[in-house]
């Protein structure tokens, strides 16, 4: 009798311990909505429709860059189910698509959602649901704002930023430049205006001949053009998306026009806008780069290069390598699944946004040399460096050095 007993007891202890172990296993996983043990559900929001559309590919890439992580086990053994939704660049399109991204799929986060109009419309929905809204595709100034929106991160180097080393770039090399500005009548436009304003300083007033602006729906920028032509401007900031940044290079060659033309950089893109508005209208283009060119050929043994061609030839064949959106996707995709890694087996969206605010000189594969993501708490902008480029024949050229594009600096 007592043998028994004792193997009982023995055995209510071995249950018992594997209970226990079993519960602290359990335990350590912590989950949201959108997260289990073999999923992270992630949504997204893209133009494939409507006046930026030429941005599509960027999601297309995303979806292609996930399929290969999952091919090689997931992260942390989870795969990602990429959930991604057109919005045709219409803010109120992409309240719709937040709304049904956040309450009926039930998703961990929204990634990279594109555009600055849509990303407004929604910040404050996904702040109040106290959802990310991570490393959005624009580069707004506006998106590192830790205080008022925690949930809410940028990617790439800010338009203020940006702008203020073209303004720079004029004040040292063109002092006395009459200078014409045609932007895009939102919070992208004028985030653009009001750093190359600021870069300009006291001098503003009296270089800038005019500020042209354009609205979304119009088809096209051509009677702009000949309205900026006609102020005798020897300097042209080409602040528009890629359709429209197109159309003004055309229109610029078509009437004569040759001032000194700055291009940002969301629409310096060779295969959507250079190639299309013809390499001879473009020559002696000024932008600004921070990824590596992939058509260059300086970077044609490059390890980064090679790799990321292998990606596409597996995982999207029909990708137009020329336009810096497919690099563009590729590396912040790099970004998330390395937040996403950190994370572990907390995938809650409270440790998801503390681990984006923690990366300390994380170098995504596709970088300039150089160019580092750096976050902190305090800091929600992962990249904030540039280097001027110029087009040469059909490829850009970089000049200069790597430029730290802080606003604050």
């Amino acid at each position: 009798m007592p043998a028994v007993t004792g193997k009982l007891a023995a055995a209510s202890l071995a249950l018992a311990l594997i209970a226990a172990s079993a519960s602290t296993a359990s335990a350590q996983k912590k989950y949201d909505t959108g997260a289990t043990d073999t999923e992270i559900k992630i949504g997204n929001i893209m133009p494939y429709s409507g006046p930026a559309s030429a941005y599509g590919v960027i999601g297309k890439t995303e979806e292609a860059y996930f399929r290969k992580i999952n091919a090689e086990g997931g992260i942390n053994g989870r795969k990602i189910n990429f959930i991604s939704y057109d919005d045709g660049y219409s803010p109120p399109k992409t309240v719709e698509q937040a709304r049904k991204l956040v309450e009926s799929d039930e998703v961990l986060l929204i990634f990279n959602s594109l555009g600055t109009p849509p990303n407004t419309a929604i910040q404050k929905y996904m702040n109040s649901k106290k959802v990310p809204q991570l490393f959005v595709a624009t580069g707004a100034t506006k998106w590192n704002d830790p205080k008022d929106f925690p949930w809410t991160t940028g990617w790439q180097p800010n338009y203020q930023s940006e702008s203020i080393i073209y303004a720079k770039y004029i004040l040292k090399n063109n002092p006395n430049a009459k200078i014409a500005v045609l932007y895009q009548n939102d919070d992208y436009g004028k985030d653009y205006l009001k750093g190359f304003k600021d870069g300009l300083g006291a001098k503003a007033a009296s270089m800038i001949v005019m500020e042209e602006s354009y609205e979304v729906s119009e088809p096209t920028i051509d009677s702009h053009i000949v309205k900026l032509k006609a102020t005798g401007a020897d300097v042209f900031f080409n602040i528009t998306t890629p359709k429209f940044a197109a159309q003004a290079i055309k229109k610029n060659a078509e009437i004569g026009w040759k001032p000194l033309h700055f291009l940002n950089n969301v629409s310096a893109q060779i295969g959507s806008v250079i190639k299309p508005a013809g390499f001879e209208n473009a020559q002696g283009i000024i932008s600004s780069i921070y990824l590596k060119d992939p058509t260059d050929p300086q970077w044609k043994d490059d390890p980064a290069i090679k790799a990321w061609n292998e990606f596409l030839d597996k995982y999207y064949p029909d990708a137009n390598r020329a336009d810096f959106n497919v690099m563009y996707a590729y590396i912040v995709s790099q970004g998330l699944v390395q937040v996403l890694k950190a994370c572990g087996d907390n995938l809650t969206r409270e440790n998801i946004m503390k681990q984006a605010a923690g990366i300390k000189d994380f170098e995504p594969v596709g970088l300039l040399p150089g160019v580092k993501v750096n976050t902190s708490p305090t800091d929600f902008a992962p990249l904030s460096q540039l280097q001027l480029m110029r087009l040469k024949g059909e490829s850009w050229e970089r000049f200069g050095d790597i430029i730290n594009a802080d606003v604050s600096g």
